[in-house]
């Protein structure tokens, strides 16, 4: 009841956010719902209906990163004092996150079976009623324990995300202020700040050369159009998570670098906001990163990788790819509108400080275009690697 209430009594812009959420559900119900009609119209094709099935895992996988994003940013805004006289502390909050996040998704998912059923002829009554029978083989009996399970699974997962987002972390420590980050720590935090983002520089590098190594294999393999679809999406899962982990700490980089070598205001404003950002912001900019990594290979392999995959490739393919896309792009504007609000203590001591505002902006200038300029040029290299077998 109490998840009901935060919900309906959410600012716009949370609702906005809980609404491009459940739009990510409804998306990844309606291809669950699909695959599950494919299998039944083609019940011989068991590979396909497997491979169908696992391609539903990335666009799962990013609902949850989806819904993890929305979930941070909803904790930093919610007044802390309101629900602890509610008998809210830190340790309840992950249920309740996990409550509202539920709620936001099963509402995804009965749309979805909504819309399935519509393009099915189940109420043709409608606009569009049947238009996909064939597609979602409408002369086959329709298994509702079987879809009721699957449509159950999104909301699971992205309650699951949610919940692990926002767990309590005692040994955490204290937010200084994204304005100035780690810099402003004293000497020995600082020093043990760096260590886990010199840790996922290498796992990140490590995952990359996997991911690219299963490109080549896949690239050079001639067992059929399946098993180089399976290798093109497994490497691809590898290189985004590895650009997804390597981001972080090419963002802590980027502010050492700014921040170091006897800096001035603008350099030093600059550094110290991008080593306080890398976190929050590092990760969701890595996969966007991973997005446009994608889209360098597709245009560089355009007209020889369609040939290869004809028979794999289809509407919903394109619907999981454009879910996919989708919910990046929200977990990284979600992570920027969540990156600016957590700036405002900062930037109002500055203003009382006597900082002009110019001189704020000029710093994100700065630090945006160092940051996005690396990661526009590692999207390219990335996607240039990785259609080069494909050629």
């Amino acid at each position: 009841m109490l998840a009901l209430r935060l919900v309906r009594g959410a600012s716009p812009a949370a609702i906005l956010r809980r609404l491009l959420l459940a739009c990510a559900t409804a998306g990844v119900g309606f291809l669950l719902l699909a695959e599950l009609s494919h299998a039944l119209a083609h019940p011989s094709r068991r590979g396909e209906a497997a491979i169908g099935l696992l391609w539903c895992l990335l666009p799962l996988a990013a609902t949850v990163q989806l819904a993890a994003a929305v979930a941070r940013t909803e904790q930093g805004g919610r007044t802390r004092s309101g629900l602890a006289a509610a008998g809210i502390g830190a340790a309840r909050l992950p249920a309740l996150t996990a409550s509202s996040t539920a709620v936001s998704c099963l509402l995804g998912s009965a749309l979805a079976l909504l819309l399935h059923l519509h393009l099915r002829g189940g109420l043709s009554s409608l606009p569009y009623g049947g238009s996909a029978a064939e597609l979602l083989a409408a002369d086959r009996p329709f298994p509702s324990a079987a879809a009721l399970t699957l449509l159950c699974l999104p909301p699971a997962a992205a309650a699951a995300g949610a919940a692990f987002a926002t767990r309590p972390r005692p040994f955490a420590r204290p937010d200084s202020g994204p304005a100035f980050g780690a810099g402003s720590l004293p000497r020995g935090a600082a020093g043990a700040e760096t260590v886990p983002y010199l840790a996922g520089l290498l796992w990140g590098v490590a995952a990359l050369a996997a991911g690219l190594s299963v490109e080549v294999y896949a690239g050079r393999s001639a067992t059929g159009a399946r098993a180089v679809l399976v290798g093109v999406v497994g490497g691809w899962v590898l290189i985004v998570l590895g650009l997804a982990v390597v981001a972080p700490g090419l963002a802590q980089l980027c502010g050492r670098l700014l921040a170091s070598w006897r800096p001035g205001a603008l350099r030093l404003l600059a550094g110290r906001a991008l080593q306080g950002e890398a976190r929050s912001v590092g990760q969701p900019l890595g996969l966007v990163c991973g997005v446009v990594a994608g889209a360098v290979a597709a245009a560089e392999v355009h007209g020889s990788l369609p040939a290869a995959l004809g028979r794999t490739s289809g509407p919903l393919t394109a619907l999981g790819a454009g879910l996919v896309v989708y919910c990046i792009v929200a977990s990284a504007l979600t992570a920027l509108v969540e990156a600016r609000s957590g700036r405002a203590p900062a930037n109002a001591a500055l203003f009382r400080l006597g900082v002009p505002r110019r001189t704020l902006r000029r710093a994100f200038a700065v630090r945006a275009l160092l940051f996005l300029g690396l990661l526009a040029a590692l999207a390219w290299g990335v996607g240039v690697l990785a259609a080069f077998p494909f050629r």
